[in-house]
C-alpha cells in the first residue's frame, strides 16, 4: 500500500541522505532561529498522545510555535471520544483532517503505521509501545553529529531495558547505517535487545557484543546511552521490581569512563542516574532534550514541504493467518489487513516486526 503522503513511521523506511538533510536543517535553525518563525504561519499540526509525555510532546508543541504555526488535539485520550470507544482509524481520520501533520504517541506496538493508512495529511510516529521512536533517534543523531562532530567509528554502549526500549531499539537500526560503529549492549538476560535488531546490525556489516557489566564496558566507550527499566511495559509489579534496580550509573563508575565519553538519556529518569552526575560536563541528556526542539522544527519543515509517497505495506496476507503478538495494533483494531513479509517458514509483521513461524 502506497500513502500520497510522506509519513515518518520508521526511520529506516528513508535514506540515509534524507536523515542527513534533516540535521543539517535543524543545525542551520540552531544557529539561525530568526530566519524560521514564520515557515509555518497558517499551518496546523494535530497532536495524539494516547500515553504520558513531557520531552516528545512539549517540544513538538514548541517546534511547532517557534515555527509559527499553530497547534490541536489531546495529551489524554480520556478526554476525547477514545473513552467511548472510537478506534484508531476513526479518530486518525478525524484529527487528521483538520490538520496540515499529524504526530501520534501510543502505547500499542505499530500503531502510527496503522494511522497513517487512512490519514489526511503526513504522520509523524512519536513512540509506538516498545517499537520505535524515530523522532528521539533523530534527537540522539543530532545530539551526536553536534557533541561527537561524527556519526560513524564509533562504540556506543546501551544500558539498562533494551527489550522494551523502543529508543534502543530505533538507534541501533539508524547507527547501523554508519560505517564502523560497534555496540555494547548492556542489560540482564531477560532484558536483551530482540533478536530482530541484531540481524539488523549484522546486515548492514556492524558489530555488537552483550554483557551483564556497565563496569566493564563504560572505560570503552564514547558514547553511554542509558534507559530506565519500565515499568509500564512489564505484566506485572513483581517482574519489574525484580529488574528495576540493576543498573545505576554513579559518579564512581563515571570515572571509568573516557574524558571525551558523553551521556546521554532520552528520559525521564527514575533512579538509573544518580542525580550527582548532572554535574559532570560528560552528562549531556538535558542539552540533549533541547536539541530534539531543533531536529523536530526541521523535520516539521520538512514534511510539509515533501511531496514523496511512502510505501507503508509492502507484504501480503495470509488466509487464516493473523500476528500471534498480543501488544500488536493489529489485536486491538481487527479490522486491519494482518500484512507480513517474508516467505518460506517464516514472516514478519508489518505493523510491529514479530516474526512468526509457519508449521510445516
Amino acid at each position: 500500500m502506497i500513502s500520497r503522503y510522506t509519513h515518518l513511521i520508521d526511520l529506516n523506511d528513508h535514506p540515509v541522505s534524507w536523515w542527513n538533510g534533516l540535521l543539517s536543517l535543524a543545525q542551520e535553525i540552531r544557529n539561525n532561529p530568526a530566519l524560521y518563525a514564520n515557515s509555518c504561519r497558517g499551518r496546523i499540526m494535530g497532536t495524539l498522545f494516547y500515553e504520558p509525555s513531557t520531552r516528545t510532546q512539549m517540544s513538538f508543541q514548541t517546534a511547532m510555535l517557534r515555527l509559527g504555526g499553530t497547534i490541536i488535539g489531546f495529551d489524554n485520550p480520556q478526554t476525547s471520544s477514545v473513552a467511548k470507544g472510537e478506534n484508531l482509524k476513526d479518530t486518525t481520520k478525524i484529527v487528521s483532517g483538520y490538520s496540515d501533520v499529524l504526530v501520534i504517541r501510543h502505547p500499542t506496538v505499530g500503531a502510527a503505521k496503522a494511522a497513517a493508512r487512512t490519514a489526511e495529511c503526513p504522520v509523524i510516529n512519536a513512540g509506538d509501545g516498545g517499537h520505535l521512536h524515530p523522532t528521539q533517534t533523530l534527537t540522539d543523531l543530532l545530539t551526536l553529529k553536534c557533541e561527537k562532530g561524527t556519526l560513524s567509528g564509533l562504540t556506543i554502549g546501551l544500558c539498562g531495558d533494551l527489550l522494551n526500549g523502543r529508543t534502543v531499539h530505533s538507534l541501533c537500526k539508524a547507527m547501523s547505517c554508519y560505517p564502523d560503529n560497534h555496540f555494547i549492549m548492556i542489560s540482564t538476560k531477560e532484558l536483551k535487545m530482540p533478536s530482530y535488531i541484531k540481524d539488523i546490525i549484522r546486515a548492514h556489516g556492524g558489530t555488537f557484543e552483550e554483557t551483564h557489566s556497565l563496569e566493564d564496558a563504560i572505560p570503552k566507550l564514547d558514547m553511554l546511552y542509558m534507559t530506565r527499566i519500565q515499568r509500564e511495559r512489564f505484566a506485572s509489579i513483581e517482574e519489574y521490581e525484580a529488574q528495576k534496580d540493576t543498573y545505576i550509573l554513579t559518579t564512581k563508575k563515571m570515572k571509568l569512563g573516557k574524558p571525551d565519553m558523553i551521556v546521554l538519556h532520552p528520559l525521564p529518569r527514575v533512579d538509573e542516574i544518580e542525580v550527582a552526575v548532572d554535574d559532570d560536563p560528560r552528562a549531556l541528556y538535558f542539552k540533549q532534550a533541547k536539541y530534539g526542539m531543533y531536529i523536530r522544527m526541521a523535520l516539521i519543515l520538512t514534511m510539509l514541504q515533501s511531496t514523496k509517497q511512502t510505501e507503508l505495506l509492502t507484504g501480503q496476507q495470509y488466509p487464516g493467518i493473523s500476528c500471534k503478538n498480543p501488544k500488536c495494533i493489529t489485536q486491538a483494531e481487527p479490522y486491519l489487513p494482518k500484512s507480513f513479509t517474508g516467505s518460506g517458514t517464516t514472516l514478519t509483521c508489518e505493523y510491529c516486526d514479530e516474526r512468526l513461524l509457519l508449521e510445516h
